[in-house]
């Protein structure tokens, strides 16, 4: 007898529908043969389902058993298939009825021997492949229901175990199914470690994290140890504006495929917050790998990427960060195809100014030859400091600020309210294209967005060619600019917004 289950695939972050069929041949010695490009762990899923079925009380055919996962021609990877082939198994073995309308049904999860489900990864893109498909029901582990609860249009029924699936379909005992939960539902938050106001002075700075945060600017911070770079950009969080609902699920489709959604998360609510060591290789930084996976930039998706020690990054690991940071998303080519994952991600990079760290300090002296010096800064290319929209040097803190009991800065959450309306009015802005924030303007969109009364681009080319800056570097201020200008609720840009953006251009830099 023949049965056949719809189940689901990703490949990078998008999903396929895959058809398991389960052949039980009447004749024959008894074996088992699954066909279809699978993986190890697709392999293994014989041994797991045989348990699981004889554990649950169920019988493993001892016919000759044929399971095909189509499109034969797809690598198919992963132990979600396991509860989709033992029930094309009781299907096909007469162990339940062969006309149970199963055609606008998806099945998947991993069994576990005792026939349990497992978690599985991959759910939310498995869910809204599924909506956009016309599939009617979606069976899967129970401990995922949430997860695929945020996607409406859909009957949700999370399992606890195979038991479950046949009592259900056998009508012995009907599953509830899971209820939709709205995104407007869910509580928001951030990942606050420090508020801004604990920071003492670094006015200057702390104003170019809110233009930062406000468009999602790159932004490259520069000063001596202690300055307070790391916790001005560990404080960034604080002030960044909520996920939009589009948003969030992009970032959650991300942390799904990569198993990083923590167990009973519906979606993910704060922007990610990414800190790699600066020892992490490219693979890990960008994505790849034999089964390709998504890199701290894509996990760093709507969010921030915090590079500490810029310059001890090795050089082809930032070089690889060009592309992204350009077009906002990175491309795997595999013998087996190529993937595509989004990385719209914010830069903050803190670097020192030469080897030993004191160079233009008034309170230590530097005691790097020259030479040093100018290696260790030439340790990050041109291209990558041309990229960065804001330029930042943090200075040392004044002893009198930083003991005074009475000299306290804004708090986070005034800022933020600033910047949520500055990305409100970006977002209006937008509305009719693909656009997010003002970082992510084409030329085009910048000469659209970005009108320039005559005298003042004329004030903007004069002082491009003064400072010797690139094209690049004229549509990064031009964006900086509509940022500034959005903070002050300007619908225009004025030749005072574009003054504050010059001066966040690095100057003595080789961009």
């Amino acid at each position: 007898m023949l049965a056949k289950i719809f189940s689901g695939s990703t490949f990078g972050l998008e999903s396929l529908p895959i058809e398991v069929e389960v052949d039980v041949a009447p004749t024959g010695l008894p074996s088992i043969t699954i066909v279809g490009l699978p993986d190890k762990a697709v392999e293994e899923a014989k041994e797991r389902v045989r348990a699981a079925l004889k554990n649950s009380g169920a019988e493993f055919p001892a016919r000759r058993v044929t399971i095909n996962l189509a499109p034969a021609d797809l690598p198919k990877e992963g132990p979600a298939y396991d509860l989709p082939i033992a029930l094309g198994l009781l299907i096909a073995s007469g162990q339940l009825p062969q006309n149970l309308k199963l055609n606008h049904t998806l099945v998947m999860g991993e069994l576990s021997l005792d026939g349990s489900l497992r978690h599985t990864n991959g759910i939310l893109p498995i869910a809204l492949m599924a909506k956009e498909r016309k599939f009617r029901q979606l069976f899967i582990p129970e401990i995922d229901r949430k997860e695929a609860a945020i996607v409406g249009g859909l009957k949700i029924f999370p399992l606890s175990t195979i038991k479950d699936l046949h009592s259900h379909l056998t009508g012995l005992k009907k599953i509830i199914p899971q209820k939709h939960v709205a995104f407007s539902s869910l509580k928001q938050g951030s990942l606050v470690s420090f508020d801004l106001a604990e920071i003492k002075g670094q006015e200057h700075a702390k104003r170019a994290l809110e233009i930062a945060a406000s468009g999602s600017h790159n932004i490259f911070l520069k000063g001596i140890p202690g300055a307070g770079k790391t916790m001005l950009a560990r404080a960034l969080p604080g002030i960044l504006p909520m996920l939009s609902e589009s948003e969030a699920l992009e970032v959650t489709k991300v942390y799904s495929v990569s198993g990083n959604l923590p167990l009973g998360v519906s979606i993910v609510t704060e922007r990610p917050f990414r800190s790699p060591h600066h020892t992490t290789s490219r693979i890990g930084l960008i994505g790849g790998g034999t089964k390709p996976k998504p890199g701290e930039i894509s996990l760093a998706h709507r969010g921030v990427l915090f590079l500490d020690e810029f310059p001890e990054f090795p050089r082809h690991v930032l070089e690889s960060l060009r592309q992204p940071i350009e077009d906002g998303i990175v491309q795997i080519s595999r013998a087996s195809g190529t993937m595509l994952f989004p990385a719209h991600f914010m830069l903050v990079a803190a670097a020192n100014p030469c080897p030993c760290g004191y160079y233009g300090s008034k309170k230590k002296p530097c005691t790097c030859l020259p030479s040093a010096i100018d290696r260790y800064q030439k340790k990050i290319s041109g291209p990558i400091i041309d990229r960065i929209d804001i330029h930042v040097t943090v200075p040392e803190v004044e002893l009198a600020k930083l003991t005074n009991p009475k000299l306290s800065g804004e708090p986070s959450v005034k800022i933020q309210k600033r910047v949520q309306s500055a990305r409100d009015l970006q977002r209006q802005r937008f509305k009719k294209t693909n656009i997010v924030n003002n970082s992510e303007m084409s030329p085009k969109d910048v000469r659209d967005f970005c009108p320039l009364e005559p005298a003042d681009r004329a004030f903007l080319t004069q002082a491009t060619a003064a400072l010797g800056l690139t094209a690049r570097s004229y549509y990064k201020m031009l964006k900086v600019a509509r940022t500034i200008a959005d903070l002050a609720g300007s619908q225009s840009i004025t030749r005072t917004h574009l003054a504050e953006a010059i001066q966040y251009r690095p100057q003595d830099s080789q961009a």
